[in-house]
Parts: C-alpha cells; sequence; structure tokens
C-alpha cells in the first residue's frame, strides 16, 4: 500500500495542530538558521550590534546633524535606532521568509513536513537579534536621560507581533511566487529599500504635514510611531493608528496563507 500525502488547499485547525505538533522542528529550524548566519564570521553575534549601531551613526550625520529632520523633540540618535529597531526586525524577516522554501528545496523534495514551518522560523532567529538590538538601545536611553515606564514597556510585545505577522504575511506570498518566479529573489532587496522610504524609520509623520495619512497605509508606520510614544513616553499612543497597522498586518496575513496553502502542492515539482 502507498500512502499519498497532499496538502489541503486551504489553512484550517488541523494546520495548527499539526504546527504545535512538529515545535521541536521549529526550534531545529531556528537554531540551524542562527549557526548558519553567524559561522564563520569574525565578529560572530555582534554583528547583531554593530549593523544597527553603524547605519545609526550614518542616519544621525546624515539626516539628524546635516539634514536637520525633526524627531519629535526626541535625540535623533535614539529616535532612529528605535525605529531601526523595529524595521531591521521587519525587513530581515521578510527577506528570510521570501527566501526560505528555495533556500531549503533539498527538503522540501524528499521529506514531508509542515511547510509553514520554513517562514515562521525565520522569525524567531531574527528575535535573538532584536532582543540583542534592544538591550542597546536601553543603554542609549538611559545615556540620554530617558527611563522608560512599565506600561510602556509592556506595550511592546504587542508592537512585536504585528510586526512578525506583518513580515510573515507579506513573506509567505513571496515565497511561494519565489518559487516559481527567481525574480523575486532580486527585486526582493530594492523592494525593501524602497519600502523603509516610506517608513517613518529615519524622519516623523509629522513633516508630511496633512499627507501624513498617506504613511498610515503602511503597518509599520503604526508599530514605529506607537513604540517610540511608548518608549520616550513624549506623545500619547496613537492607538487608532496602532488598530489600523494590526487590521492590515492580519489581512496580509490571511492573503498569504491562503495563496501559499493553494500553491502548496506544487512547490516540491516547481523548485
Amino acid at each position: 500500500m502507498v500512502l499519498v500525502i497532499r496538502p489541503k488547499r486551504t489553512f484550517s485547525w488541523a494546520d495548527l495542530k499539526e504546527l504545535w505538533q512538529n515545535q521541536e522542528l521549529l526550534y531545529f529550524f531556528t537554531w540551524r538558521d542562527l549557526k548558519i548566519r553567524y559561522k564563520q564570521t569574525l565578529v560572530g553575534i555582534a554583528w547583531a550590534v554593530f549593523q544597527p549601531l553603524t547605519t545609526m551613526a550614518i542616519f544621525t550625520i546624515l539626516f539628524g546633524m546635516f539634514a536637520k529632520i525633526p524627531s519629535d523633540n526626541i535625540p535623533y540618535p535614539i529616535f532612529v535606532f528605535a525605529g531601526l529597531l523595529f524595521w531591521q526586525l521587519f525587513s530581515a524577516s521578510l527577506a528570510q521568509t521570501s527566501n526560505s522554501l528555495v533556500a531549503n528545496q533539498n527538503l522540501l523534495t524528499k521529506v514531508y513536513f509542515p511547510r509553514l514551518l520554513l517562514p515562521v522560523s525565520s522569525i524567531f532567529s531574527n528575535l535573538v537579534d532584536f532582543a540583542i538590538a534592544s538591550v542597546i538601545l536601553a543603554v542609549l536611553m538611559i545615556w540620554y536621560g530617558f527611563i522608560p515606564q512599565l506600561w510602556g514597556l509592556l506595550i511592546l510585545p504587542l508592537l512585536i507581533i504585528i510586526t512578525s505577522i506583518f513580515a510573515v504575511g507579506l513573506g509567505l506570498s513571496l515565497a511561494a511566487l519565489n518559487v516559481k518566479y527567481r525574480d523575486v529573489k532580486y527585486a526582493l532587496p530594492f523592494f525593501i529599500q524602497m519600502l523603509m522610504f516610506v517608513t517613518p524609520v529615519i524622519y516623523s509623520p509629522s513633516i508630511f504635514g496633512t499627507y501624513s495619512w498617506i504613511l498610515a497605509i503602511n503597518p509599520m508606520t503604526g508599530v514605529i510611531k506607537a513604540a517610540r510614544a511608548a518608549l520616550f513616553g513624549l506623545q500619547p499612543i496613537n492607538w487608532g493608528l496602532l488598530g489600523l497597522s494590526a487590521l492590515a498586518a492580519c489581512i496580509i496575513l490571511a492573503i498569504g496563507i491562503i495563496y501559499f496553502k493553494r500553491t502548496e502542492r506544487y512547490f516540491a515539482d516547481l523548485i
């Protein structure tokens, strides 16, 4: 008797149950990604500190000192670092998620396991970098005399969840497209770079005046604004904007899951 395993075209409770049953495999994928990322590197996991610090320094000199971009009365170095913290979690997770299927094509064609594990594991591996960079932000905030209140810290897990949902949702669609069209791999860095400039990482949305609402289409706008409000306490959290970001992220996740499940059965043949 031959047992044929075919993926379902729709996402159901059984898929969630299967993901939970394979949590050890999720841990393995996450740990493997971390080891591959830092294996044979000169400074190892210190890259998680070096990258955001270097980017912060460059942006501070170019946009803070010379361009004099407003930073909502927050010292520009920590203003931009707070934005970079969530942006790099999103961008790194999106890039890794989008390439997760192609990068693991040997596994896809030889072994059965829930395919959703590969994109999801990308989030967990990048959360390690996020945690390390968060410590640096805490040190910088103390240096500049900002002590976040407890309620501000409690909202951070929600912001991480929204960021992760957005990255996974968009990444699922791109990962499925990348299996069939390898152009995605080459176009994605340009797309991420352009997306950064319509995200308030290096500037405040207030510089657009009455047109700042356009940025609300991007779910990362609400996340980064809420993060700065929660951490620095100089502005109230815009719950309406944050709710819109959460809704948009959930819609993108739903679209990503639907497209991923409908094309999943063709992955092994196309890859």
